[in-house]
């Protein structure tokens, strides 16, 4: 998940993490170990109780939610706290203070990304997908979600990038350029196996700089590669599917049919 500088003293205990922390310099505020955790790219979220002598804390690794638990004497646990039958504990607590927040952000992030509309705009399902023009698996997915698509119960939302072949940028700046880009993106997907849409001659910078942008958010959501599907679950933390989803992941993707 990540690594601890080697000043720190790093233990793994029955699946935890530990990081010795100054007990000396502990504040009752905020622990020490803690700026070590941050430096390393967690970040914390909030405090919750949990009993037993610990202080615990709700954080982020990326976009997965952790526990971290604060010892009396300053030492910190990254991990999984447990109960007798084997349990998870602090599950609900993660969920409410780490994963809906930082799943509120992600979601803010793609709502203001640069993206084309493919559906009707009021179908009350919203996906967004990173997708490539020439992408394989991004066109079976634009052909599988057709039926909930039409039916009017799902609309994709296609950040675009270019990153497959050399003319993606040039055809992803055919559909942003285009005045009707979602008429666009249905062109390049029923002439999918034509060879797509035309390229555009040239990629205008404000496109280059929409793709780079694009392309940092997909990386920073967790995605190596197109498509990166992110749907919103009812407890309203995301879901993420990597590629082509496949039997009932597609309807729990897509949802109901």
């Amino acid at each position: 998940m990540f690594a601890l500088r080697s000043r720190i003293a790093c233990f793994l205990v029955g699946g935890l993490m530990l990081v010795a922390g100054s007990a000396h310099a502990a504040s009752a505020d905020r622990p020490p170990a803690l700026k070590a955790l941050e430096e390393q790219g967690l970040t914390i979220m909030q405090e919750f109780k949990v009993g037993g002598g610990l202080r615990a804390f709700a954080a982020v690794s990326g976009v997965q939610p952790v526990a971290v638990y604060v010892t009396s004497d300053g030492n910190a646990i990254v991990g999984t706290r447990l109960n007798p039958k084997g349990e998870p504990m602090d599950e609900a607590s993660l969920e409410e203070l780490a994963a809906k927040p930082a799943s509120d952000r992600e979601w803010s992030q793609l709502e203001a990304s640069t993206w084309v509309l493919d559906g009707k705009a009021d179908a009350p399902r919203v996906i967004y997908t990173f997708s490539d023009a020439n992408c394989p698996y991004c066109h079976l997915f634009w052909e599988a979600s057709r039926p909930w698509v039409d039916a009017g119960k799902v609309q994709l939302r296609h950040v675009l990038v270019g990153i497959i072949k050399e003319d993606s940028p040039a055809k992803a700046a055919a559909i942003l350029g285009a005045s009707d880009r979602s008429a666009a993106l249905e062109l390049n997907e029923r002439r999918f196996s034509q060879g797509g849409i035309t390229p555009a001659k040239s990629v205008p910078a404000d496109v280059s700089k929409m793709l780079d942008a694009n392309l940092a958010l997909m990386l920073n959501t967790g995605f190596r590669g197109t498509p990166g599907i992110v749907v919103r679950g009812a407890n309203g933390v995301l879901r993420k599917y990597r590629g082509m989803p496949q039997g009932e992941k597609l309807d729990e993707v897509l949802g109901p049919r």
